[in-house]
């Protein structure tokens, strides 16, 4: 009887430890590689989710009675989560746009601001758009920064970037001639950056709202009523006056005053952490502190590739033993598979099952979805090598086992399957090892996995290098016992082999 109650108590989601109802969750979605001040990691501690937007989440929750709970996903595909229903709403400095505005459906604004365009401190030609004729100008993908460059009337080559980052530590390189980007992003990395300035006045305005999908307008209505409540209150203001973006645009459009009332303390303290170097001791001791986050990481990614690897395997050696036995329609049907998985990028097949499928009426699970893309991926790889080392088999064993009175089946299990797995056991351990490092893919279908820590932490502590050699190591080390074991089981089945041949 007790387990039945514990059954029942957690199926439905348990009580507080009042005895009333846990308050219902408002799931939001954005991408914490973006980096400041939108959503990211805490640089202070890792495993708090911090910046203006997170604040504006937080805040918004309250006055619905709701508890916020954050879902990760990539920016570029916050829209087609929203739409799969994997989180309420999406927040992520999201431009109001009538392209997008066809899909989903805004809040009214939170936020209002314009371009800035960033150079190197020494570079004096450049104070404005029209400057950028014939230059190198670097923004992110999908932002109407990008859309402002590609309409200029003159030539000049546009290169995006997925994160910001990147983008001006390529303008501090001389890789590029100029950076344009929101305001809020350049007040936080190019600004602070002794090698680079801001230049001219801002380009432009945009308007940042909250989406919500199109049939969900009680939510929608509900968002708009709150947002209205925290700008009259004056809650919102305080927010952005913390994080130093209270602005010109902003207060005209609210009908208040442009000058600030609160110190802009959370910007202070981003500056302070994230742009302080700190010495060898004090960077061993963050280093140390980034283990729990990348061990979870490192165990997903272990997870993933573990089970899509067994569901290659399976798949692998089903198309291999039909195409080899298979009839002209079977055989045809399994090399059809093969070359089509084999021939398409991984990236778009977990596009097309992740985002694509669920407008057939099939909404899989991120971490179902991830292992299936990769699964049959490395499946039509995997076949290739089983179809190969079946063939490696000498013919004459085959009719040796059925003429000592073996059937079909027996002499697959007993005879060619164990010579050929051992022939195909090198090249397999590759494909596995391969997989892992493929895995970093599933971060653009929502999963959060080794890859995807190191990115976020990268792109708050401005670390790509020592962070980077630590998840490198990680890799490394999941890796290593698979190589290993692959080794062992080799000598096995050689052993094996020899004393069945003696």
């Amino acid at each position: 009887m007790k387990i039945v109650k514990l059954f029942l108590y957690i199926l439905m989601g348990g009580l507080g430890q009042s005895g009333g109802a846990v308050e219902p969750e408002l799931r939001w979605g954005a991408d914490m590689e973006s980096g400041a001040p939108y959503a990211y990691r805490s640089p202070s501690d890792p495993s708090v989710t911090v910046g203006f937007e997170a604040e504006v989440v937080a805040a918004l929750a309250e006055e619905l009675g709701r508890e916020p709970k954050f879902f990760q996903n990539n920016w570029e595909g916050l829209v087609e989560g929203l739409r799969r229903k994997d989180y309420d709403i999406a927040i992520n400095g999201i431009e109001i746009t009538p392209d997008r505005e066809r899909v989903v459906r805004f809040s009214r604004p939170y936020y209002y601001t314009a371009q800035a365009l960033a150079v190197r401190k020494d570079h004096a030609t450049i104070m404005g758009l029209s400057d950028l004729k014939n230059k190198k100008v670097g923004t992110l993908g999908a932002t109407l920064a990008e859309r402002i460059l590609r309409q200029q009337a003159f030539a000049l080559e546009v290169v995006t970037y997925g994160e910001e980052v990147n983008l001006y530590g390529d303008l501090a390189l001389g890789r590029i001639d100029a950076v344009l980007l929101d305001a809020p992003i350049a007040l936080y990395y190019a600004a602070p950056n002794p090698q680079l300035k801001i230049v001219g006045p801002p380009i432009g305005e945009m308007r940042y709202g909250i989406i919500t999908r199109l049939d969900d307008e009680e939510l929608a209505i509900d968002v708009d009523q709150a947002l209205g409540r925290l700008i009259a209150s004056g809650k919102l203001r305080q927010i952005l006056e913390r994080w130093n973006l209270w602005n010109a645009l902003t207060a005209q459009a609210w009908n208040l005053p442009v000058t600030p009332l609160d110190p802009p303390t959370a910007y202070e303290e981003y500056i302070k952490t994230a742009w302080t170097k700190p010495g060898l001791s004090a960077r061993l001791q963050q280093y140390v502190g980034f283990l729990p986050l990348l061990a979870q990481g490192a165990w997903m990614t272990l997870k993933i590739s573990i089970l899509s690897m067994l569901l290659a395997m399976l798949t692998g050696i089903l198309i291999a033993l039909g195409r080899v036995y298979g009839n002209g329609v079977l055989s045809a049907g399994c090399l059809a598979f093969v070359e089509v998985f084999r021939g398409t990028p991984l990236l778009i097949q977990l596009f097309l099952i992740f985002y694509g499928l669920p407008h057939l009426g099939v909404r899989l699970d991120p971490f179902f979805a991830a292992v299936l893309g990769l699964g049959l991926n490395y499946g039509a790889c995997e076949a290739e090598n089983y179809r190969a080392g079946i063939l490696a088999v000498a013919r004459s064993q085959t009719d040796a086992a059925l003429a000592l009175g073996m059937n079909w089946r027996q002499t697959q299990r007993h005879v060619v399957l164990p010579q050929a797995f051992r022939l195909v056991i090198p090249p397999m351990t590759n494909d596995f090892i391969a997989l892992l490092k493929d895995s970093s893919l599933v971060s653009v279908i929502s999963m959060v996995e080794l890859t995807t820590i190191y990115g976020q932490l990268a792109s708050t502590h401005f670390d790509y290098l020592g962070i980077g050699l630590l998840t490198a190591a990680m890799y490394f080390l999941i890796g290593l016992p698979f190589v290993r074991l692959s080794r062992y089981l080799e000598r096995r089945l050689n052993t094996s082999l020899q004393s069945v041949r003696r």
